[in-house]
């Protein structure tokens, strides 16, 4: 153990799991640990009966035979949704300050125009970009702007060919990127200037680049700066002006920022080199530092922290994922639990969605954040 014990050693020889047998595992908890009306209501996509809605819902594009405990993945994504429906009246609802994919109303309204196609719920969600789109408003992912552009291209996935729907969508991305790109750089949250995937310029700049590419050329100068931050040992700092190198995770550090430069690094062909440079670098520090002693999960775990790194290095840190590790971790002593274990971004069902990376060889996304 070392550096506070926030990772253990990763001296063990490569080594690889079922994928297909570990995501039937997760999920075999996920449906039976936390069945859908024992897990608290709140949290949108990031933790709660939404994030696990979402969660079977594109695991059915996937997996369209699949049944867990005998139910098809619908089933389970229908009935963790309907418990996030039955608890609408107690979530407050969008705000300036409280507008990213945290949001329960807009995770809900997002949810269902994407899978029933329904125009009057994407014409409900597109009115809330007036919140989203103050000026003052809060423009990271997880409570701002930058997570409410998640929403609007998960909605417009489904309307491709629904010309109308197309522009109402673009229109509301246009007026939430113009309010970002207004505000007075470094960015901040909450009076800092974030730097990671969360609530910071790498996850902000993602977000925008993935909605509207023709972005990518006025935004670049942010993420030469971005690139400018990263540590000598590959890690990039929590926040600006730099503190200590001490975080290694989707959240704050490399693996949140080497996840999104992997994706994006095609839209800023000037940046090319640096880019695959941070990038290799990045990936050495998660090696040496990414197994961490968090209980594994998207957002601060070595769930996320592995679909930063390639092929194989990812499906060694998967090893330390499964049920059985878990609890010989925590037998252990080793591990630090999860708050919210069900979760798609804190716990089970994000774990469940690596896995799925993994066995389909899908592009090392994180469902929420940049899967569209």
């Amino acid at each position: 153990m070392s550096h506070k014990s926030r990772f253990f050693r990763n001296d063990a020889p490569l080594a690889r799991r079922d994928p297909k047998k570990q995501l039937v595992a997760s999920l075999t908890r996920l449906v039976t640990e936390y069945p859908p009306d024992k897990i608290p209501a709140g949290g949108g996509f990031y933790y709660g009966p939404t994030s696990v809605a979402h969660l079977f819902a594109t695991l059915n594009g996937l997996y369209p035979d699949l049944e867990i405990e005998d139910f098809p993945l619908t089933t389970w994504s229908a009935a963790y949704l309907e418990q996030a429906q039955a608890n609408i009246k107690d979530y407050p609802g969008p705000s300036p300050e409280k507008c990213g994919v945290s949001d329960d109303i807009m995770a809900l309204l997002a949810l269902y125009a994407a899978t029933a196609k329904d125009e009057d719920t994407v014409k409900e969600l597109c009115n809330y970009k007036d919140i989203a789109a103050e000026p003052g408003a809060s423009i990271e992912w997880l409570y701002g702007g930058a997570g409410y552009l998640y929403f609007l291209r998960l909605v417009r996935r489904s309307f491709s060919d629904n010309e109308e729907m197309l522009d109402l969508i673009d229109d509301s991305a246009d007026a939430v990127i113009d309010t970002i790109m207004d505000t007075p750089r470094p960015w901040k949250w909450h009076g800092k200037a974030y730097v990671g995937a969360v609530h910071g310029a790498v996850g902000i700049i993602t977000q925008i680049v993935l909605t509207d590419p023709t972005w990518a050329p006025k935004i670049e100068a942010d993420l030469a700066a971005l690139l400018s931050y990263q540590f000598d040992s590959g890690n990039w700092p929590s926040s600006i002006p730099p503190g200590k190198d001490r975080l290694v995770q989707f959240c704050h550090g490399a693996p949140g920022v080497v996840a999104s430069l992997d994706q994006i690094k095609g839209y800023f062909p000037n940046l090319k080199d640096k880019i695959e440079s941070a990038i290799r670098k990045g990936r050495e520090c998660i090696k040496e530092r990414g197994l961490l002693t968090k209980e594994p999960c998207l957002c601060h775990g070595i769930s996320g922290n592995a679909l930063a790194l390639e092929d194989k290095d990812c499906e060694h840190f998967l090893t330390y994922t499964t049920g059985h590790e878990i609890k010989a971790l925590e037998k252990d002593g080793v591990l630090q639990k999860s708050e919210d274990p069900s979760a798609l971004w804190c716990g089970e069902a994000g774990r469940a969605w690596a896995w799925a990376v993994v066995d389909k060889n899908l592009p090392k996304t994180y469902l929420g954040y940049n899967d569209i």
